[in-house]
């Protein structure tokens, strides 16, 4: 699946999402583009996570993309809120409500 041809009207000439999309479809889509920058088996500070997702966006709010990707289930995160990491099961298509593109 080609992210960047799918986000295209959502990122700017550096790849970077210019906003966050509205329409849940995309906004999951945007989700996965942001999981792919993430190493697997890598534990982040939220620091981190916010500084790695600051480099992929440009409308300053690592926050919101923080909590989706938690919400959403690709990332995993300790019970004090310290530590995140990618979880161990992304969530498939299905589970997204997304067909196997």
């Amino acid at each position: 699946m080609n992210l960047i041809l799918i986000l295209k009207n959502f990122l700017d000439e550096d790849l970077r999402l210019k906003a966050f999309p509205a329409k849940r479809k995309m906004k999951i889509y945007a989700l996965l583009y942001f999981a792919e920058k993430f190493e697997k088996g890598r534990e982040y500070s939220e620091k981190e996570v916010g500084a790695l997702l600051n480099q992929w966006h440009t409308f300053s709010d690592p926050a919101t993309i923080r909590r989706e990707m938690y919400d959403y289930g690709f990332l995993d995160r300790s019970r004090d809120g310290r530590v995140y990491k990618m979880s161990e099961n992304q969530p498939t298509f299905a589970q997204l409500g997304l067909s196997d593109e």
